[in-house]
């Protein structure tokens, strides 16, 4: 997926937004049917059937007409795609689209053909939006040849973003034959082997406490208010610069891993299931609510799921992913295993051999030496001969 900067004039920008209107009201029409069919009332209507609702009730109501037919359309494929998702069990039920959160729709050429690019100079595209017209974007990048779909899309802080649906080409692996181990953590976003930290680049101290008056100030305001909207969009700015931060080192992050090394292993980490609410239910409350919710907020500043699917995505093929099981209390010199290894948060000691090293260095290299293990074995031969949990031998410490 490419996607630049979409930049319209205010009266594309209404246009637009009057197709994410139509796109969203068509797409919660098709959530509401599916909702209150049930296995009693019969199945519920496919595509072919909301189509044709989706012609009559264009006919009967002309402020549906007067929008584009294809965007209309393509929500609907949008959806019967979501819901054959969800019950082949990839992916969760699609949900309400609410306004000001889900903007945004998607075009497809007709009968498969490409859709109208243009390249105006070195700074500045265009591409046709129906009922908008010649719309400009900025390609910081090279616009792929022979698009057939586009996605537009608006976010919460204003900005438009044009999304081309195409496959970049895999990073070449450079051919070492070198393993790396990639611990993610709170406090390190990414350890290597090598003894690199890496660290997602999040808000700045003066950005930080700028966004903490905001909140405050938002706690204020009356509900509904102008002033209420204003601050709103200030912390959505500072919201997007953050996740821009982030996403940006995500995907260099990526690159060069996939370029520097052959394999890249990672821990098996259910990301979902770890940063969920711990606030249970009325009848039986959970504990520790307000610290399992700073751990989550940690676990997705840090991009964990990003960085995974980031480099299965760039090296297929070359991703490995591990047993999490232990990795952190794993001696990488001697293979002993205890949970009192575990000095601190970033430090590990040993107390079996004496090593010390940085925690999330550690587990790094314990996650490398998995993956080698395993990759040797599928190759025919034995596995590591690595010791675990050997016994504990006398420590020299000098006094």
């Amino acid at each position: 997926m490419s996607r630049y900067r979409l930049c319209p004039t205010p009266a594309q920008e209404a246009g637009l937004l009057e197709h994410c209107g139509h796109a969203r009201y068509v797409w919660n029409l098709a959530e509401e049917q599916h909702t209150w069919w049930t296995p009693r009332r019969g199945p519920a209507p496919g595509y072919g059937v909301q189509a044709r609702q989706l012609t009559e009730a264009r006919a009967a109501n002309p402020w549906l007409a007067a929008g584009s037919q294809t965007v209309q359309q393509q929500a609907l494929r949008d959806f019967a795609q979501a819901m054959a998702n969800f019950f082949g069990g990839t992916h969760r039920r699609p949900t309400w689209r609410k306004a000001g959160v889900h903007e945004g729709f998607r075009i497809v050429g007709a009968r498969g053909r490409a859709w109208e690019v243009r390249r105006l100079s070195r700074r500045i595209g265009a591409v046709r939006v129906p009922k908008v017209g010649w719309v400009r974007f900025r390609p910081s990048r090279p616009v792929p040849a022979g698009v057939k779909s586009f996605r537009v899309t608006r976010d919460r802080a204003g900005r438009w973003h044009l999304a081309f649906a195409h496959v970049p080409d895999p990073v070449p692996a450079p051919g070492n034959g070198e393993v790396v181990g990639v611990d993610r953590g709170v406090a390190v976003s990414a350890a290597l082997p090598t003894g690199e930290t890496l660290k997602v680049p999040g808000l700045g101290a003066g950005e930080a406490e700028r966004l903490n008056r905001l909140l405050r100030r938002l706690a204020r305001a009356r509900q509904g208010s102008n002033r209420r909207a204003r601050v709103k969009a200030a912390i959505a700015r500072l919201r997007a610069r953050e996740s821009d931060r982030r996403a940006d080192w995500v995907e260099k992050t990526s690159t060069e891993l996939a370029r520097r090394f052959d394999v890249i292993a990672v821990e098996d980490l259910n990301v979902a299931a770890m940063t969920r609410s711990a606030r249970g239910t009325l009848e039986a409350p959970g504990t520790g609510v307000r610290a399992k919710a700073g751990l989550n907020r940690g676990i997705l500043a840090h991009g964990w799921g990003r960085l995974a699917a980031r480099l299965e995505h760039k090296p297929p093929g070359r991703l490995i992913r591990v047993d999490p099981a232990c990795t952190s209390q794993t001696c990488h010199s001697w293979g002993h295993r205890a949970p009192e290894n575990r000095e601190s948060q970033a430090v590990f000691r040993c107390v079996a051999c004496g090593h010390r090293d940085n925690a999330d260095v550690n587990a790094a290299r314990d996650i490398r030496d998995t993956a080698v293990g395993r990759t040797v074995a599928a190759r025919g031969g034995g596995a590591l001969a690595r010791p675990v949990n050997r016994e504990p031998q006398p420590v020299l410490l000098s006094v």
